[in-house]
C-alpha cells in the first residue's frame, strides 16, 4: 500500500509545469499601459501559437506529448499494488476476526474495525482541502508570480501531495506487522466452544476433521482443482447470491454518490473545492463511522442473529431512502450567466437553442468563445469572460483584477450607471446558503442511517455460507463490489452527468477538456436520480433475501427442532448412549453449528 501510494503521486516529478491562460495581460505592468481593453485583446481568429508566444513546432511537440503521455500508468501501478496492500485487511482480515473471535463478539470486533477504517478517510478529506488550497506546482515555482486564487476555475491544487504522505505513513504503518509471529495461537475457550477456524482449502466433506496438523501445508494444485466446486457451492445459495446482486447494486449507487458529490456540492451550492473536502471530511465521513459502529454494538447488545440482522440491514436502507428522497428539494438555482443561462439584459432564463454568448453588446470586441475567464459584474450577473462582457479597460489591486466601462453590464443594468465588474464568479442567490446548511444535516442523517445496517450485512453474509468457504466467498465478494460497481459506477454516473454540461473548456491543443458549468437543475434530478433508482433496486433484492430466509431456513429449523423434540421425547435414552458413542468420532470443527439459521 505505501509503494503503491508514492507511485501514484509519481507523475507530478515527471510532467512539465502546470500552464494556465494567465490573467495578467489584464493587468498593468512595468511594460504595459495601465488601462487595457480587454475587448481588443482577445481574438478568436489568432492561432495558439501567436497567442501563447510559442512557436507552431514547440506548439505540437507539446501537444504530441499530451496526446501520447504515459503517466497513467504509475497511477494504474500505484492503485494495483494499493489493491494488493489492501487483501490481508479484507477479506482475509475480517474472516480471521470471525474465526477467532466468539460468536457473540464477532459484529462488535468488525464493526471496530470498519470503524477505524473510516477514520482514515477523514483525515484523507481534511489533508486533501488542505492540499487543494495549495498551488500545485508548490516548491517548484515562485508562487509570487501566480495571479489565480483557489477561487478560480483554472486553480489546481497540490494532488499529489497528500499521496506523499499517505505513502508514507503507510510505510511507518507496515513496520508493526513485521514485529508479529508468523501464526498466533487460537484462544483455549474458542477451541472447547467448538468455533470453527478459517481453512486453507476451499471444499471439504462435513465428515473429516478440518483441523490441520502444525506445519501442514495445503498444495496449490489442490486449492486449484477445489475452486470450481467450490465456486458452483456458493453459486447454489440463493442467500449468497442475493446479498452479493443487491449489495452490488447497493455499491454502485454509493460509490456514484460519494465519488460526484464534491463536485455536486461545486456546482449546486456554489462552494469551493477545499471547502466540499472539509465539510465532508469533517461531517459526513464521521456519520459513516459512527453509523458502522452502531450496527456493531446492537449486533452485541441484543444478540440478534441472522434473520433480525438482515431485517436491520433491509430497515436501514429503506429508510436510508427515503431520507436521501428529501435532497430532491434542496436545491438551488441556476446561476446567472450571461448567454448561457440567462440573456444579457437578465430579464429571463435561455432556453437550449436560443444560448449564445455574442450580442450586440459585445459585437466589436474580438472574443472567443471557447475560453472560460469568468467575471462577475456589478448587477449581479456572470459573463463567460470580461471580452464577452464588452469591457473597455482594466485594473489591478493585488490579486484582484477590476474591469470597467462594460457595455454588456450597462445593459442589464441601465439605470445604476456603474457598468464594472471583478474577476470571478458571482455568488449563488440568497437562499442558497441556508439550503446548503439543509443539505448537510439531512446528508448526515442519511449517511447514518445506510452505514447502520454495514455490520449486519456482512454478518449476513459470514452466516449463510459454510465456514470453510468464508475467505473464498468474502473474496468473490469484494472482488465482485470493486469491478462490478467500483470501476463502472462513476465512468456512467460521469457521462450521465456530463448531459447536464453548459460550457465546456478547451485545453490548449483546442481538445475538449472539462465542464467549466452544469445546469442545476439537470445535474441534480440526474445525480440523485440515478442514486435513488440504484438504491431502490438493492431494497427489493435485499427483500428477496429475506423472504427466502423466512421461507427455507426458518421453516427448515422449525421442523428440524420439532422432530428433535419428538425424538428426545420418546427415545431420550437411546440419544444419549448414541451421542456418547458418537462423540469420539464428532470432529471439533462443525461447520453446521456456525451456519445454524
Amino acid at each position: 500500500m505505501g509503494v503503491g501510494t508514492l507511485l501514484t503521486a509519481l507523475p507530478q516529478f515527471f510532467m512539465e509545469k502546470y500552464s494556465y491562460e494567465k490573467y495578467e495581460k489584464y493587468s498593468p505592468s512595468a511594460n504595459l499601459t495601465p488601462n487595457i481593453s480587454p475587448c481588443h485583446l482577445e481574438s478568436s481568429s489568432l492561432p495558439p501559437s501567436l497567442a501563447t508566444g510559442k512557436s507552431p513546432n514547440k506548439m505540437n511537440d507539446e501537444c504530441k506529448g499530451d496526446a501520447s503521455s504515459s503517466m497513467w500508468v504509475y497511477v494504474f501501478l500505484g492503485n494495483l499494488l494499493r489493491g494488493l496492500g489492501e487483501t490481508p485487511i479484507q477479506p482475509l482480515g475480517i474472516a480471521y476476526l470471525d474465526d477467532f473471535a466468539s460468536e457473540d463478539n464477532a459484529a462488535f470486533y468488525i464493526g471496530c474495525v470498519q470503524t477505524v477504517a473510516i477514520i482514515g478517510p477523514i483525515f484523507g478529506f481534511l489533508l486533501g482541502s488542505l492540499c487543494a488550497k495549495l498551488y500545485v506546482d508548490i516548491g517548484f515555482v515562485n508562487l509570487d508570480h501566480i495571479t489565480i486564487t483557489p477561487k478560480d476555475p483554472q486553480w489546481v491544487g497540490a494532488w499529489w501531495l497528500g499521496y506523499l504522505i499517505a505513502g508514507l505513513l503507510s510505510l511507518l504503518a507496515a513496520v508493526p506487522f513485521w514485529c508479529l509471529p508468523k501464526t498466533l495461537p487460537r484462544s483455549q475457550s474458542i477451541e472447547d466452544s467448538g468455533s470453527s477456524s478459517e481453512k486453507s482449502k476451499f471444499i471439504i466433506d462435513d465428515s473429516i476433521n478440518y483441523q490441520m496438523a502444525p506445519g501442514e501445508e495445503t498444495k496449490i494444485m489442490e486449492m486449484a482443482r477445489n475452486f470450481l466446486p467450490s465456486l458452483k457451492t456458493l453459486i447454489r445459495n440463493p442467500v449468497y447470491i442475493l446479498y452479493l446482486c443487491a449489495s452490488t447494486v447497493q455499491f454502485n449507487s454509493l460509490f456514484g454518490m460519494v465519488t460526484y458529490k464534491p463536485k455536486y456540492i461545486e456546482q449546486q451550492y456554489g462552494q469551493s473545492s477545499s471547502k466540499t473536502n472539509f465539510v465532508i471530511g469533517l461531517i459526513n465521513i464521521p456519520a459513516v463511522a459512527l453509523g458502522i459502529f452502531s450496527g456493531g454494538i446492537v449486533m452485541k447488545k441484543f444478540r440478534l442473529g441472522v434473520l433480525e440482522a438482515t431485517k436491520l440491514y433491509l430497515g436501514s436502507s429503506v429508510f436510508g431512502y427515503l431520507l436521501f428522497l428529501s435532497l430532491f428539494a434542496l436545491g438551488c438555482e441556476n446561476p446567472g450567466v450571461a448567454g448561457l443561462t440567462v440573456t444579457y439584459q437578465g430579464t429571463k432564463p435561455v432556453s437550449y437553442h436560443e444560448r449564445a454568448l455574442f450580442s450586440d453588446c459585445n459585437s466589436r470586441c474580438k472574443c472567443s468563445e471557447s475560453k472560460w475567464e469568468p467575471m462577475c459584474g456589478d448587477n449581479g450577473i456572470t459573463y463567460v469572460s470580461a471580452c464577452l462582457a464588452g469591457c473597455q479597460s482594466s485594473s489591478q489591486s493585488g490579486k484582484n483584477i477590476m474591469f470597467s466601462n462594460c457595455t454588456c453590464v450597462g445593459l442589464a443594468a441601465p439605470k445604476s450607471g456603474n457598468w464594472s465588474g471583478m474577476m470571478g464568479r458571482c455568488q449563488k442567490d440568497n437562499e442558497c446558503p441556508q439550503m446548503f446548511l439543509y443539505f448537510l444535516v439531512i446528508s448526515v442523517i442519511t449517511s447514518y442511517t445506510l452505514s447502520l445496517g454495514g455490520i449486519p450485512g456482512y454478518i449476513l453474509l459470514l452466516r449463510c455460507i459454510q465456514p470453510h468457504l468464508k475467505s473464498f466467498a468474502l473474496g468473490i465478494y469484494t472482488l465482485a463490489v470493486r469491478v462490478l460497481a467500483g470501476i463502472p459506477a462513476p465512468v456512467y454516473f460521469g457521462v450521465l452527468i456530463d448531459t447536464s454540461c453548459l460550457k465546456w473548456g478547451f485545453k490548449k491543443c483546442g481538445s475538449q477538456g472539462s465542464c467549466r458549468l452544469y445546469d442545476s437543475h439537470a445535474f441534480r434530478h440526474i445525480y440523485l436520480g440515478l442514486t435513488t433508482l440504484l438504491g431502490t433496486v438493492s431494497i427489493f433484492l435485499s427483500m428477496a433475501v429475506l423472504f427466502i430466509l423466512k421461507k427455507k431456513y426458518v421453516s427448515k429449523h422449525s421442523c428440524s427442532i420439532a422432530t428433535r423434540g419428538k425424538a428426545v421425547a420418546s427415545s431420550s435414552f437411546r440419544i444419549e448412549a448414541r451421542a456418547a458413542k458418537d462423540r469420539g468420532h464428532q470432529p471439533k470443527y462443525w461447520p453446521g453449528k456456525e451456519t445454524r439459521l
